[in-house]
């Protein structure tokens, strides 16, 4: 049988462990294909799934607790290597009959461990122990029979075992994470060592992949796309181009939340790069209306989420003969949405692109992005000749600036907001900082501080300037920027903005604050 690029495949089935997507985000960086399962999944359908491994999450649960989630336990009893995670381990001890007791002490965060000879551990040349970040309040006090302890810490006298007989092994602490040194090294020994897994994942053969995909879905028939010129849409955009061309129609719906110039600078782009026949709606008015006096971050978004509905809806009655509709779906839309079957997920955010148009136009979806995390899309964007100033974008939310102003929406403040964003990005721009700093942004408050211009003494808004760096996004820090850039923003953004009187900036980190503010 020809081997595909997702023939190669590791499945993760899903504890609800909030690393749940790094996990696969790391087995993909290593050019394999990972696949998010939900916990409940039976040893028949992994079969279908034909994997090369399997990774068994952590999760918020214990082992111990009552009516606690369990895995199929053909899955543990097959051939098939498994490496457990945190809860994954612990699971993997209680069925091979371990003990697992609660802690006295609960470890999370930094610990250090010392490594024993192991599969896992191979390559990890001149180290005798690790700097490792543990998540867990329950501990293995009794191995299995057949396994023997691999790592130990200072709290768990086994912070890692394994069977290589059976292909099953065990880790305490999360390799997926940044914060565990040679994290990547341990994960790439599983997947490539233990697994056999070759390398097919890479932007090129996905990105070809898709454009069969869609060319075999779609024939000779018409495609509607509503573009944002963000980097999900802006690639599936690139993607339906590469397939079927002038069969795609675009609509890209302005709701006047968007940041400085930005419609007419994302229309100029895309129209440059992919040649696209795109049909422009100009709706300011109409969303301000209907925000008009709402204040809750849900409420904002529910409203911007069926306006833009009622907008793309107008406009496609104009186009004739539409048979699919796209959407820049990306894999972890559909798992914060709840897609994964039986998911234990917790829907963080509400989407406004998924599962919403399908029911009110009843054309069948294009997702052909629905796969794939957002650093793959943007790798595959450039693959495709995208340019930087797209692909390159720092994240921007989907209802816009509306939950960068914090309450009310108005005219007013969107014009303020958009000038202070605009300056701060420009000056980040000016000092190369831009693509250094993950994401970047300004806040509307909606408190007023007093000021003093000349002798008048004046009481205006507040703006407050976000910075972050990070590597996915899970955790971030603060961005490091130096204080003469950031008295430089502040004396433009007041001087220049009449109505901001005082400029602050955030220093908290993910967790426990979150990179937005809404």
């Amino acid at each position: 049988m020809k081997k595909t690029i997702d023939s190669e495949k590791i499945l993760i089935l899903d504890f609800g462990s909030q690393y749940t997507q790094l996990i696969a985000r790391r087995i993909r960086e290593q050019g394999v294909y990972s696949e998010i399962l939900s916990c409940s999944t039976s040893y028949k359908n992994v079969l279908k799934a034909n994997p090369k491994g399997i990774i068994i999450s952590g999760g918020p649960e214990s082992v111990n607790a009552k009516n606690t989630l369990k895995v199929d336990t053909k899955i543990l009893d097959s051939e098939i290597p498994v490496l457990g995670i945190c809860y994954g381990m612990q699971l993997m001890a209680k069925h091979f009959k371990g003990s697992v007791n609660l802690s006295k002490k609960r470890e999370f965060g930094h610990a250090e461990i010392k490594f024993y000879k192991s599969k896992l551990f191979e390559n990890i040349v001149r180290l005798k122990k690790l700097n490792v970040w543990m998540s867990h309040g329950d501990k293995i006090t009794k191995l299995p029979k057949g396994f023997k302890r691999t790592a130990s810490s200072t709290n768990s006298s086994t912070a890692a075992f394994e069977n290589h007989s059976i292909r099953k092994y065990g880790l305490q602490f999360h390799p997926e994470v940044t914060h565990t040194e040679k994290g990547q090294q341990i994960l790439k020994n599983f997947v490539k060592e233990i697994c056999g897994c070759e390398v097919k994942w890479k932007p090129k053969n996905i990105a070809d992949k898709l454009i069969q995909d869609i060319k075999n879905q779609v024939g000779e028939k018409k495609v509607l796309l509503g573009i944002s010129g963000g980097v999900d849409s802006s690639v599936v955009a690139a993607l339906l181009t590469k397939a079927i061309g002038k069969q795609l129609e675009c609509i890209f719906v302005d709701n006047g939340l968007l940041r400085k110039d930005e419609a007419k600078q994302v229309l100029r782009d895309l129209r440059k790069a992919l040649k696209l026949k795109i049909h422009f709606s100009d709706s300011e008015t109409y969303f301000l209306k209907n925000l008009k006096g709402k204040k809750d971050p849900e409420e904002k978004r529910r409203i911007i989420g069926k306006n833009f509905i009622d907008v793309f809806l107008k406009e496609a009655k104009k186009i004739k003969n539409i048979s699919f509709l796209a959407q820049g779906t990306i894999y972890p839309d559909v798992i914060e949405s709840s897609g994964i079957k039986n998911g234990k997920a917790h829907i963080i955010k509400s989407h406004h692109n998924v599962g919403g148009l399908p029911s009110y136009l009843k054309l069948p979806l294009v997702e052909p992005l629905n796969s794939l995390f957002k650093d793959e899309v943007r790798k595959i964007g450039l693959s495709l000749g995208l340019p930087k100033t797209l692909i390159a974008r720092h994240p921007f939310p989907g209802p816009g600036l509306a939950v960068r102003i914090l309450g009310e929406v108005s005219k007013e403040k969107l014009e303020i907001l958009r000038e202070a964003d605009h300056i701060f990005l420009d000056e980040l721009y000016k000092e190369n900082l831009y693509n250094k700093v993950s994401q970047a942004f300004a806040v509307f408050l909606p408190i007023k501080s007093v000021g003093v211009v000349g002798d008048t003494r004046r009481y205006e808004y507040v703006i407050a300037l976000r910075g972050v760096e990070t590597v996915d996004f899970m955790t971030a820090k603060a961005s490091k920027l130096r204080h003469s850039l950031l008295n430089r923003i502040s004396d433009r953004i007041i001087n220049e903005i009449p109505k901001v009187s005082r400029v602050v900036y955030d220093i908290s980190s993910k967790p426990p604050a979150t990179i937005e503010w809404e």
